[in-house]
C-alpha cells in the first residue's frame, strides 16, 4: 500500500485550477502600551498643585467678575448679586480704562523692545570677551536679575533722587524730579525694569548661541558677512525658537508690572498719570473696594496676555518652526 507523504504535492483533477494557498494573516492589533500613563503619574503631584495654585484662582478672579462684590457684600452687610457682564460694560465704558490700557500697551512695548535689544547685544559681547570680564558681566547680570523688585525699585529711586541721587549730579541735572513728569516717569520704570529683566535674556540667548556650531559662524564670517549681518542672516533665524520663549516671557512680565509703578511712582504718579492695568486694577479693588471691577480688570489682563501669546505661536508655526 501507497502512502502519500507530506513532500507529495495534492492531485489537482483534470480541468480544474489549482488555487494558491492564501498566505494573508489576519490584521494584528498594535499592543496597547502598559506604560503610557505613567508619564502622567509623575505628573500628577505637580499638576495638582498647579490646578490649586493657578485655576482655581482663575475661577474665582472670573467668579467675581460676573457679581457684585464690594466692601458691603464682604462685611455680610448686603447679598451678593450676579450682575452678568455688568461690570465689564461698566468697565469699558470708563474714559481711563482706554487710557490706562493704551499707556500700558505702549510701556510694556518699550520694555519688552529695549530688554531684548539690551539682552541679546550683552548675549553677543559674552561671546567676544574673554573668561574673566565674562565671568564678571554674568555675575553683575545675575545680581540683577535676583534682587527683589521692590528692593531694586527703592535702589533706584534713590539713584535719581532730585536731592541726593549721584545721577542727577554726575548729568549736571541739579533738581530734576525724574518722577513728576508722566514720560520721564514711565523712562525711569522702563530703565529699571530693563535692568532687572535683561539677564534672563542674555542667558538665555548666550546657550543658544554656543549651541550653533561654529562652522557656520565661521563661513558666513569668511564670505566677508559682517557681525551685524551674521546676527541677522544666520544667529537670528537660528535662535527664532529660543527668541519666541524669551520674548513671550518678556511680554507676560512687562504687561503686568506692579512693584516697579507702584515703588517708585507713589502708587501710580501725579493724578495717576503713570497707572498701569495691574495698578489700575488694585487701586480699584483695594482702595475703592470695587472688587468686582478689580476682577474684570484681571479677567481682560489674562485674555490680552492670551491672544498675544496665541497669535505669536500661531505666525511662527506658520513659518514651519517648532518650539
Amino acid at each position: 500500500m501507497a502512502y502519500k507523504t507530506a513532500a507529495e504535492p495534492a492531485v489537482v483533477p483534470a480541468g480544474t485550477t489549482a488555487r494558491p494557498p492564501d498566505t494573508t494573516a489576519p490584521p494584528v492589533r498594535p499592543a496597547r502600551r502598559s506604560g503610557a500613563w505613567t508619564p502622567w503619574l509623575y505628573l500628577a503631584p505637580a499638576l495638582v498643585v498647579l490646578a490649586g495654585l493657578l485655576v482655581y484662582p482663575i475661577y474665582q478672579l472670573g467668579l467675581i467678575s460676573f457679581l457684585e462684590y464690594t466692601q458691603a457684600q464682604v462685611s455680610g452687610g448686603e447679598p451678593t448679586t450676579f450682575q452678568g457682564l455688568g461690570n465689564y460694560r461698566t468697565l469699558f465704558a470708563d474714559s481711563q480704562f482706554w487710557q490706562v490700557l493704551l499707556a500700558t500697551v505702549l510701556f510694556a512695548t518699550a520694555c519688552v523692545v529695549s530688554t531684548l535689544a539690551v539682552g541679546c547685544a550683552l548675549a553677543v559681547l559674552l561671546t567676544r570677551v574673554r573668561a574673566l570680564p565674562r565671568l564678571a558681566l554674568m555675575m553683575a547680570g545675575l545680581g540683577a536679575w535676583a534682587t527683589p523688585a521692590i528692593t531694586g525699585s527703592t535702589v533706584w529711586v534713590f539713584l535719581f533722587d532730585p536731592d541726593y541721587g549721584p545721577v542727577n549730579r554726575m548729568l549736571g541735572l541739579g533738581d530734576f524730579s525724574w518722577t513728576y513728569g508722566r514720560l520721564s516717569a514711565f523712562a525711569l520704570v522702563m530703565f529699571e525694569v530693563v535692568w532687572c529683566s535683561f539677564p534672563f535674556v542674555m542667558v538665555t540667548v548666550y546657550a543658544g548661541i554656543k549651541a550653533i556650531p561654529g562652522e557656520v559662524l565661521e563661513a558666513a564670517s569668511l564670505d566677508g558677512a559682517s557681525q551685524w549681518r551674521i546676527w541677522r542672516s544666520v544667529t537670528a533665524p537660528m535662535l527664532r525658537p529660543i527668541l519666541v520663549v524669551v520674548t513671550i516671557q518678556s511680554v507676560i512680565w512687562d504687561f503686568k508690572v506692579f512693584t516697579q509703578i507702584y515703588v517708585m511712582t507713589n502708587g501710580g504718579g501725579i493724578a495717576g498719570q503713570n497707572l498701569v492695568l495691574n495698578v489700575y486694577a488694585y487701586q480699584k479693588a483695594f482702595a475703592s473696594s470695587q472688587y468686582s471691577l478689580g476682577s474684570a480688570i484681571g479677567v481682560v489682563m489674562l485674555l490680552i496676555l492670551l491672544a498675544v501669546t496665541l497669535v505669536y505661536l500661531r505666525l511662527l508655526r506658520r513659518e514651519g518652526e517648532e518650539i
